[in-house]
């Protein structure tokens, strides 16, 4: 009975520690859920120069949130890949996508047309011709 007295008081301190702090669980996302939109404001300060190579990733990244539908976040992408390298034509129409679907018609119009200065004889020419067409003139057509 002595050698079991300390033993059953030993733990019932440990079950009554346990009960007083339950385990802290660790809130993760999972490995394959999706990344939230980004935040203009979160993004650091950077001095451009050109590299091509940071802005073809860049448009990567924004193809990435494209078909995805976060256009925001796409739209960020590619004018992050036009501040790497100002004559990224692909960069410019998927800037103009982005920027139709999120119903800025202005900042669209002004995406292709800086698309058609950078590259005029591209085989999307046409369709950015058509695009530019159909857009209404103003500055929104809807919110």
């Amino acid at each position: 009975m002595a050698r079991i007295l300390p033993l059953l008081l030993f733990s019932a301190a440990l079950a009554c520690a346990q009960q007083a702090e339950p385990p802290k669980e660790k809130a993760q996302q999972p490995p394959y859920a999706e990344p939230e939109e980004e935040d203009a404001s979160a993004k650091p300060k950077k001095e451009y120069v050109f590299n091509p190579l940071q802005a073809e990733t860049e448009i990567k990244t924004g193809k990435f949130y494209l078909k995805r539908g976060k256009w925001k976040a796409a739209s960020m992408r590619f004018e992050e890949a036009l501040l790497w390298n100002g004559q990224a034509a692909e960069a410019y129409l998927l800037l103009g996508e982005a920027r139709e679907k999120m119903g800025e018609t202005a900042a669209a119009r002004s995406a292709y047309e800086k698309y058609l200065q950078v590259a005029p004889d591209t085989k999307e020419a046409p369709e950015v011709k058509k695009r530019l067409a159909k857009l209404p003139q103003g500055t929104q057509a809807r919110k």
